[in-house]
């Protein structure tokens, strides 16, 4: 009596794991045991790329953001601050698209701001007085 050994699924996983391999250097192409590894080592980078993307992109709204608005006279702290006093909603993609795209809307947004910017202070200064 032979043992049974679940060779035909065995064998498709193993295929599988290789064809996931094509392309790799060496051994880990090739042999399983070392393909299984590169594999799942492969898996894990672009597991954690994927949530990487969402801040370097973050990231690149932010820089392009601060330099239009040092552009336009005014820091990119301030002008979040700004339109946050204003009460206007959009996000940094957005708002990066429009300094990219839109150079009037952006101007605008960032003369609401500034107005924002003053009235808080004023209502601030009355607060202190």
């Amino acid at each position: 009596m032979a043992r049974a050994t679940n060779s035909p699924a065995s064998r498709k996983r193993r295929k599988k794991v290789l064809k996931y391999a094509k392309g790799y250097f060496g051994n880990k192409s090739k042999l399983f045991r070392y393909a299984k590894e590169a594999v799942q080592h492969a898996w894990q980078y672009a597991y954690i790329a994927r949530k990487k993307k969402k801040s370097d992109r973050r990231g690149l709204w932010i820089v392009r953001l601060n330099a239009a608005c040092r552009g336009a006279g005014i820091s990119y702290s301030r002008f979040m601050e700004g339109l946050k006093a204003a009460n206007i909603g959009l996000d940094r993609k957005v708002l990066s698209d429009l300094a990219i795209r839109d150079e009037v809307a952006f101007a605008a947004l960032v003369k609401q701001a500034q107005e924002a910017l003053k009235t808080k202070a004023a209502s601030q200064a009355a607060t202190k007085a």
